[in-house]
């Protein structure tokens, strides 16, 4: 496979957590079963994660398969839906780093009800797993989010990213004078990132049929039971909803391999 981002690693948070990176989990979960429609023409003869991005000759799940296998994941579930074959097909020839299930809902579960009915099918549904939405490219270390996790003997961790917002801002003072302007400045707000750890114990708290971030997540943070991973400064994270994410992710790409 072409080059991707490198892992980002925090050094403070490596020396945090050295007694549970033996924890890490090797199984997970992809959901890769979106329609895309914002990308559209590209998702008209596949699936969101089949999309490739420019200048790579690799598609998005190719990508978080071979960071998931890097990570010391040996076991991935992958869930399908919009135009499952053409997923199913890629990675029946592809050449992959892990082992491999499909899995396809008979008819929508809701996001809940898909990360349960994909769960079901992990090979040790006793011990922890990582799950990733199948639109996600990023590099980070998941065993150092793995570690955070077990540190605060959570039920389920969320990766936490700060996008850039998408238009310039302008600062001001007091007087109402403006002193700057900035481009796409960082959001002063920490969203989910898409990425997760969860405990074994998850899985049966999810709906079978729903969204688990109106259900089973709120429920856990009442609870004090979810934790949040901020991603390290400098990891490398974006979401690939539409054309203009597949350019600019293509430029990061190239300026990272030009630097």
């Amino acid at each position: 496979m072409t080059d991707v981002p490198p892992v980002s690693r925090s050094s403070d948070s490596a020396a945090a957590y050295p007694a549970s990176l033996a924890q890490a989990p090797a199984q997970a979960v992809v959901l890769a079963g979106g329609q895309g429609s914002r990308l559209r023409p590209y998702t008209d003869d596949r699936p969101k994660p089949m999309v490739e991005i420019p200048g790579t000759g690799v598609p998005i799940i190719g990508h978080q398969l071979a960071w998931l296998a890097a990570e010391g994941v040996t076991d991935a579930v992958v869930s399908c839906g919009h135009l499952a074959e053409v997923l199913q097909d890629w990675l029946a020839k592809a050449d992959l780093p892990l082992r491999v299930t499909t899995v396809v809902e008979e008819e929508p579960l809701g996001r809940g009800g898909g990360l349960k009915y994909a769960a079901r099918h992990l090979p040790h549904p006793d011990r922890a797993w990582y799950a990733t939405n199948g639109d996600i490219w990023t590099r980070f270390s998941l065993r150092e989010m793995a570690a955070f996790h077990a540190e605060r003997g959570a039920t389920a961790t969320l990766a936490l990213a700060r996008p850039r917002i998408p238009w310039g801002a302008v600062e001001t003072n007091e007087f109402g004078q403006v002193l700057d302007f900035i481009e796409s400045p960082p959001s002063p707000y920490l969203i989910n990132a898409g990425v997760y750890v969860f405990g074994p114990e998850f899985a049966a708290l999810l709906p079978d049929l729903g969204d688990h971030e109106r259900t089973t997540f709120p429920r856990l943070a009442r609870e004090r039971r979810l934790a949040g991973f901020p991603l390290p400064q400098g990891a490398y994270w974006r979401a690939i909803d539409t054309a203009k994410d597949l350019t600019e992710a293509a430029r990061e790409l190239a300026a990272q391999s030009g630097s």
